[in-house]
């Protein structure tokens, strides 16, 4: 009569036989004795947890952290590993530990926050192209076929290829690839632009130029864009300089009490119209001395 053996399990010189520990484990109850025994299967357990840490070794943690990340993991499996199921420890704990250290990559070494379904996408994606490299000679697999051998849409795997490439941040002192002279990525980017204020505030002082007297919009022109002192604006217009610098002074003011009592306008029927964005408006008109850029064919802007 033949009878069946059951399977040998591989034994590593990392995965000691705790079967023993694990049953009397179960059978205590919380208290200094339990938690010596466990501290002790942890102990004994160990160097598998760093043995599987190892394997994640280069992908931008340290192994150090690794390890600790390795070791919470195995601490869980020991705590929770339920010896009357039947399983081997072993079997119950490279999975919890692998987990771990997965959730952690995902968790905290991305350096911007990605959806979870992109992150997954970029790994079956990475996977698909190592399965295809060795049957398309030295090519590069097309979305299509990625697509196929890992069983998303087109969609999916363009994601997946931008999260490839995503996974650290460029330092902006990086050096552009190609580039010569020693261009960063800091010198490519664009910096606050003034001119957009400038723009702003001579689009809201136009109208209330125009309806100033032609002899106010003279004055302004000349001593702001012909940069006259106001004596020879005062020469010039046959006047004293004491009236060009009240006219002066109550043009501004006026011009400046004007457009903010339009922005002030406008502010309170767009607050109206759109309840649900109220707060949200913001108006940058700002003139506070400063006037439009110099009128053309000599009549102001």
């Amino acid at each position: 009569m033949r009878t069946e053996t059951a399977p040998k399990r591989h034994i590593r010189h990392d995965t000691p036989d705790s079967a023993a520990a694990f049953v009397h484990l179960a059978g205590l109850a919380d208290g200094p004795e339990r938690q010596a025994l466990r501290d002790e299967v942890v102990r004994a357990w160990l160097p598998m947890a760093k043995r599987i840490a190892g394997k994640y070794r280069g992908r931008g943690e340290s192994i150090e952290d690794l390890t600790q990340v390795a070791a919470l993991g195995l601490v869980k499996s020991v705590d929770r590993y339920d010896p009357d199921r039947g399983d081997a420890f072993e079997s119950y704990a490279v999975p919890t530990i692998v987990g771990e250290i997965k959730r952690h990559f995902r968790d905290h070494m991305w350096a911007l926050h990605v959806p979870r379904r992109v992150q997954e996408g970029r790994n079956r994606v990475r996977v698909a192209m190592k399965e295809l490299a060795p049957t398309l000679s030295g090519r590069r697999p097309t979305i299509a076929e990625m697509a196929e051998q890992a069983h998303l849409t087109e969609d999916e795997v363009r994601s997946g290829l931008e999260a490839l490439d995503s996974f650290a941040a460029l330092s902006l002192d990086a050096e552009l690839p190609g580039g010569d002279g020693g261009r960063t990525l800091a010198d490519t980017l664009g910096a606050p632009d003034a001119g957009f204020d400038r723009v702003v505030d001579r689009e809201a002082v136009r109208p209330a130029l125009r309806r100033l007297p032609e002899r106010e919009q003279t004055i302004l022109y000349l001593r702001f864009f012909c940069d006259m002192t106001q004596s020879c604006i005062a020469e010039r217009l046959s006047i004293s300089q004491m009236h060009v610098s009240r006219l002066l002074s109550s043009c501004c003011a006026s011009l400046r009490e004007e457009v903010l009592a339009d922005a002030s306008s406008r502010r309170a029927v767009a607050e109206r119209d759109r309840p649900a964005r109220r707060g949200r408006v913001a108006d940058r008109v700002s003139v506070a001395g400063r006037l439009p850029n110099p009128p053309v064919n000599g009549r102001p802007a």
